[in-house]
């Protein structure tokens, strides 16, 4: 008997405590409230305040299209700059799979990981910027996407760099300055 009359208080006792976190005094969103003069529960935003997340202004900067289709454009000037960073970035994000040449002969392929693409074969020459952007954005197939890793003007550099290397494999070396030749033949 005494162990019931125990066991009961210990029972009444704890079902006393109710720690749910929903029990707590709070307002739902956009319910109304007495605390206020307006009989809101939410106070404004106060002027100035940036939202969270990212406000994308500009379709084609921030997802490579126009009217829903990939645009073969670039949304600033490419320049020598944008290039220097894209190449920057590509050996940074891209080589390991990609490799230098974007040969698709990265160094983890090398180490058994499936080949992707290169981006020399006609088919993916073919595609136009705004697709790379988008791959680079949201991934494809094995590849994960590089939103968060690379910011937006990145990206579009990295895009930029592929072109070059693309274009690079198609000029005749007839058309290739003499001071470069020169140069390339010094450092093999």
């Amino acid at each position: 008997m005494k162990l019931f009359v125990v066991m009961s208080a210990i029972c009444l006792i704890s079902s006393g405590c109710h720690l749910d976190m929903d029990d707590q005094p709070k307002y739902k969103p956009l319910s109304s409230s007495s605390f206020y003069h307006n009989g809101q529960s939410s106070r404004p935003l106060i002027e100035g305040t940036v939202p969270r997340g990212s406000v994308q202004p500009d379709e084609f900067l921030y997802t490579g299209k126009r009217n829903g289709n990939f645009a073969d454009a670039f949304p600033f000037p490419v320049t020598h700059q944008v290039l220097d960073r894209g190449k920057d970035r590509f050996t940074t994000f891209c080589t390991p799979c990609h490799g230098q040449l974007g040969d698709g002969l990265g160094m983890i392929v090398q180490r058994g990981f499936p080949q992707p693409p290169s981006f020399h074969a006609d088919s993916v020459r073919a595609e136009p910027a705004g697709f790379y952007f988008d791959v680079i954005t949201h991934g494809f197939g094995r590849m994960f996407s590089y939103a968060p890793s690379v910011p937006v003007n990145d990206r579009w550099a990295i895009v930029a760099y592929i072109r070059a290397l693309q274009m690079s494999r198609r000029i005749p070396i007839s058309e290739i300055p003499d001071s470069i030749k020169t140069r390339l033949a010094e450092s093999h």
